[in-house]
């Protein structure tokens, strides 16, 4: 089988009518979803955590939901597709991610359960009494979370593109601005409750999706043995870094883009956001323990990228590696449905991302600087307003700004979300650090990794020569070193001169599990 270039944007009435079937059901699910579970949405907990009340079912769909996303579905097999094993990094990082889910995030849920909190930021701020460590790590939350949200609209865009809806005289926008007002008036009216309900039925698709594809498509090709033949033969005819074994000078570069990612990857606000709205400490672990299976349907996904070599796709964007593949193996019906698959792989996590992006602007930056009185009534529709914002500011970027800068600034948000970890999960265990050393350390990590990022030309690795040996590292990793070891130096400072009461509002009791009310 293969495929010829340019195949893959010819348009299609049915596999449309099957995607815009879909996409009409969950937009349906989307607003019915705020008679479920019902709560007030005017306040900000209902609205944003859907009231901490999601048990291990719902929250395994939304942390699935959430953290797949439709640029996953793409990225990694288009990166599988370009180099080889080396795109596979994404694999064992979402196993690493859950024995550190498993320790730390039960503590952070029954902290913030005790005290009402709804943010990481709004943690940090009671953890050390800092109003201005809290502002950074909310402004890190949001800076990061927007060009994230962009890019779950890339592989929306990619989507429409496959479907070849350029052939019907209908611009790149048009389909991506009815999908944005969708999704931005389900999210504003239903909140967290909206990819929650919607996350069953994504999955579902996904899962039948995967498995048809790592099923069908190898058989069409002859075979596994065959797609690894002639993903090999591709690459010795590419040459350099690519193959499907890791060159040696690739394994550092490698493990520790893994493990940075793996520390980064439940910092982020959206993943905060969804772990936050389990109903308990006990939900939380169940779901560390049974989500590797989602790493498990992640190496299937990045398996396409080898699919698509053997099956010849010839496409000058590796992002369109699996839309092609798709559009050549499936017939049109069943194309639409893996479309839609795709889609709503990035509606729910750009729902959940722009919630947990408005729930700290709005507890951490507007009501600590701006409105210190406000209402719950006025907090909520605040969050709801930024909600649109945010969205409205990611599709904006994505119609007006060349595609890299999104993946730039994506790339800079994983170095950067790094650097909280210190003042978020180190204060889950020790109140020794002091708030200043670690904003000193947070300075001093966010300068070293975007310095570093930006003299490397925006990549996420660095390399290093002793003697004939080169090591690469992940920038996000190193800079978060630098900001250890300062925050940890800086500290018996900052106590010496006493300038900093350490304040507490936590007690121990506080991190130990809760029974629900």
């Amino acid at each position: 089988m293969s495929l010829p270039s340019g195949s893959a944007v010819r348009f299609d009435g049915t596999a449309l009518g099957v995607f815009a079937f879909f996409f009409v059901l969950i937009t349906v699910l989307g607003f019915i979803a705020a008679r479920w579970r019902r709560g007030d949405l005017s306040q900000l907990h209902e609205w944003g955590l859907g009231g901490r009340r999601f048990g291990a079912f719902v929250t395994w769909f939304l942390l699935g939901g959430d953290l797949y996303t439709a640029y996953t579905l793409i990225a990694v097999p288009a990166l599988v597709y370009a180099v080889g094993a080396y795109g596979f990094f994404a694999m064992p990082y979402t196993v690493f991610v859950y024995p550190i889910v498993f320790l730390t995030m039960p503590r952070l849920w029954n902290v913030c359960r005790k005290h009402g909190w709804i943010t990481s930021a709004d943690f940090v701020e009671g953890r050390y009494g800092s109003r201005g460590l809290a502002l950074a790590v909310a402004i890190t939350g949001v800076l990061a979370t927007m060009p994230y949200i962009a890019l779950q609209l890339v592989g929306l865009e990619k989507v429409f593109e496959a479907m070849g809806l350029g052939a019907l005289g209908i611009g790149k926008e048009t389909p991506l601005v009815i999908a944005f007002v969708i999704l931005a008036l389900y999210t504003y009216s239903s909140g967290l409750r909206a990819p929650a309900l919607i996350a069953f039925v994504k999955d579902a698709m996904l899962y039948i999706t995967v498995i048809a594809a790592v099923v069908i498509i190898p058989i069409k090709l002859g075979g596994y043995g065959a797609v690894f033949d002639a993903a090999g033969k591709a690459f010795a005819a590419k040459g350099g870094d690519t193959g499907v074994l890791l060159k040696p000078d690739q394994y550092w570069s490698f493990a520790t883009l893994a493990l940075g990612s793996a520390f980064a990857l439940f910092l982020y606000p959206h993943a905060t956001t969804a772990t936050l709205s389990a109903d308990g400490p006990q939900t939380i672990r169940r779901n560390a323990v049974w989500l590797p299976a989602y790493s498990i349907m992640l190496g299937l996904v990045a398996l396409l990228g080898y699919m698509a070599l053997a099956a010849h796709v010839d496409v000058k964007d590796g992002s369109m590696a699996v839309p092609a593949l798709i559009n050549a193996s499936f017939p049109p019906w069943f194309a639409g449905f893996c479309f839609a698959a795709i889609a709503l792989g990035a509606l729910v996590p750009a729902a959940i991302m722009s919630i947990g992006a408005a729930n700290l602007f709005t507890r951490n930056i507007w009501r600590a600087y701006v409105n210190a009185n406000l209402s719950n009534a006025q907090e909520s529709r605040i969050a709801k307003n930024v909600s649109l914002l945010v969205k409205f500011g990611a599709l904006l970027a994505v119609l007006y700004l060349p595609t890299k800068f999104a993946i730039d600034l994506q790339l800079l948000g994983g170095i950067w979300m790094l650097q909280i970890f210190p003042a978020v999960i180190a204060g889950l265990f020790t109140r020794w650090l002091r708030a200043s050393a670690l904003m000193a350390g947070w300075i001093a990590g966010m300068v070293l990794g975007s310095a570093l990022a930006w003299h490397q030309g925006l990549k996420p690795v660095i390399t290093f020569a002793f003697g004939d040996a080169h090591y690469g590292i992940y920038i996000g990793l190193l800079a978060l070193v630098v900001n250890f070891v300062v925050a940890i130096l800086a500290t018996p400072v900052a106590a010496r001169l006493k300038r900093e009461a350490p304040v507490d509002r936590t007690q121990k009791i506080d991190f130990e599990d809760v029974v629900p009310d």
